[in-house]
């Protein structure tokens, strides 16, 4: 459904400059953005997704990974399609690669096409599906139906999709819902300033500390704004902020890398803040990239444990020794994860380790 952007600046000659992510692409008359979301009308912006949802799931807020808000929580989750990254290893490339600019109609999402002849996987799923447009109210009624404590916008990145993001966020914080956003932290902060008011969590990727990783990986020039939103999104906003960083064989695993993205976390964010490493499998454009070896995961959490981080994580592992929350002072075992059955143990209503009293940045 066509509505019209929040974030952009009229130019010259028809032209815009759409404010939503830090492209902030230059748009000509009939034209769209990078994300292929962003339509220039007759001199103004229009985004092409509104309420379009590509996946509507109904998770535990720890796949998202979120491990320290509200833990074992049931969590309403929502996607759209396209993205303002072109991750070669994107693990959910057939609706992030997605050109919504093929929508053939206004009101009928379940008429558009893609003329791409590599992204076969996704008109097939687009030609099995009913798509059908889903207003904010409807989805914090379904959420309070099916007793999800919280809305995310996952799956793809939420940025582009602001302004039906800020219409669920708003009606969801009426209803005493928590929301997330699960994003790559490349927006502008322009755009976290519209969101910020109505966002508890903040679970960004920091994918490399490297410039190059993003331009040659992901077809982005720098990272540096990616720190700088992340840290606005604690400092100004007071949200609930977690790191995930997949780590990927000789792209973004050597030893000075782990160590700059650690050092960076415990100083900008804090000793208490989650750090998720995850393991990565050949996908995408990067098939030909061997799993990720244990041996290399477990480096990376001793690294992060030498810069003083106190909370890391695996991912897509089986190795539950690292899931579990211990107490950074007593040790005390604090919360159980096997799988997604999570056990609240030893934590109080404050989320304080319920032995010695320590701050531990749980909130239940």
């Amino acid at each position: 459904m066509f509505k019209e952007a929040l974030l952009y600046e009229k130019l010259k000659d028809g032209n815009v400059r759409c404010g939503v992510c830090q492209r902030r692409c230059l748009i000509g008359p009939n034209q769209v953005g990078f994300c292929k979301t962003r339509l220039n009308q007759d001199g103004e912006l229009y985004t092409l997704i509104y309420g379009v949802v590509s996946a509507v799931n109904i998770d535990p807020i720890e796949k998202k990974p979120v491990y320290h808000f509200k833990p074992g929580s049931r969590c309403y989750s929502l996607g759209t399609f396209g993205c303002n990254f072109r991750c070669d290893f994107c693990q959910n490339w057939d609706i992030s690669y997605a050109d919504m600019s093929q929508l053939k109609s206004k009101a009928c999402p379940e008429s558009f096409s893609v003329d791409s002849a590599d992204q076969d996987k996704l008109r097939r799923r687009i030609k099995g599906q009913n798509l059908k447009t889903y207003t904010p109210k409807q989805a914090v009624v379904d959420a309070g139906r099916e007793k999800c404590q919280g809305i995310a916008f996952t799956y793809n990145e939420p940025t582009i999709w602001l302004e039906y993001t800020m219409d669920v966020a708003r009606l969801a914080k009426k209803k005493g819902l928590y929301t997330v956003y699960v994003t790559n932290g490349y927006l502008t902060s322009e755009a976290l300033d519209r969101i910020g008011p109505h966002l508890d969590v903040f679970r960004v990727d920091i994918k490399s500390m490297d410039d190059e990783f993003y331009q040659k990986l992901i077809r982005v020039p720098e990272m540096e704004g990616i720190l700088a939103v992340t840290k606005r999104a604690k400092e100004k906003w007071k949200m609930h902020v977690e790191i995930v960083t997949n780590l990927i064989p000789a792209w973004n695993d050597s030893e000075t890398n782990l160590q700059k993205t650690a050092n960076w976390i415990c100083e900008n964010l804090g000793e208490l803040t989650p750090w998720h490493i995850t393991r990565f499998f050949p996908c995408a454009n990067l098939q030909n990239v061997p799993p990720t070896p244990l041996e290399t995961l477990k480096k990376a959490v001793a690294i992060g444990r030498e810069a003083g981080l106190k909370y890391i994580y695996l991912g897509n592992v089986r190795e539950n020794e690292f899931s579990d929350t211990f107490c950074p002072q007593c040790r005390k075992l604090l919360i159980r994860r096997n799988g997604y059955d999570v056990a609240v143990l030893g934590l109080d209503k404050k989320g304080r380790c319920s032995s010695c009293q320590s701050v531990t940045n749980v909130i239940i």
